[in-house]
């Protein structure tokens, strides 16, 4: 009886470190998290913000997306340039996502532009939104409407400038 006991202990024991060892860092996907939409502003521009980390173990890109009540989605970044800050859509219409790094789409950075966005959204509602990858193919997870902080997005620029 007490080998039994000791076999089933030493196996809880071996389930458990399996378990702590697997956590969503080392799992071998695409992790998806923090997913915001700042939505909420009456303008027809919007954006999402996500922080993607790639766990597969080969390179891959995030190469658009798909939201209800956008006319248009682009991958756009944000930066300083004399000093002025410029919004435009990214070099090759995706944005790297190398095997085993994280990169976080943000205000005044990466970010998922909504183009004719149809209406504003009620802060705290949430919206899907479907990544769409090179390899990893489409991901859907649900957007958090929020507050879009300083960020002036109401057609004033205020010091930004979108360059086409």
């Amino acid at each position: 009886m007490k080998r039994v006991s000791l076999l089933v202990l030493l196996l809880l024991i071996v389930s458990l470190a399996a378990c702590a060892s697997s956590d969503s860092a080392e799992s071998g996907e695409m992790v998806i998290e923090n997913v915001q939409a700042n939505m909420a502003m009456p303008s027809d521009t919007g954006s999402v913000w996500v922080k993607i980390t790639n766990n597969t173990g080969q390179d891959d890109a995030l190469i658009g997306a798909e939201m209800a009540g956008c006319g248009a989605i682009e991958l756009h970044n944000m930066f300083m340039e004399n000093d002025v800050m410029i919004m435009r859509e990214v070099e090759g219409g995706q944005i790297p996502i190398p095997a085993g790094e994280t990169v976080e789409l943000k205000q005044g950075g990466l970010h998922i532009m909504c183009i004719g966005k149809e209406a504003p959204l009620e802060l705290g509602s949430s919206i899907d939104v479907a990544l769409n990858f090179t390899n990893a193919g489409t991901m859907t997870v649900s957007a958090t409407v929020v507050e879009p902080g300083t960020m002036n997005m109401d057609g004033d620029s205020g010091g930004m400038k979108m360059d086409n």
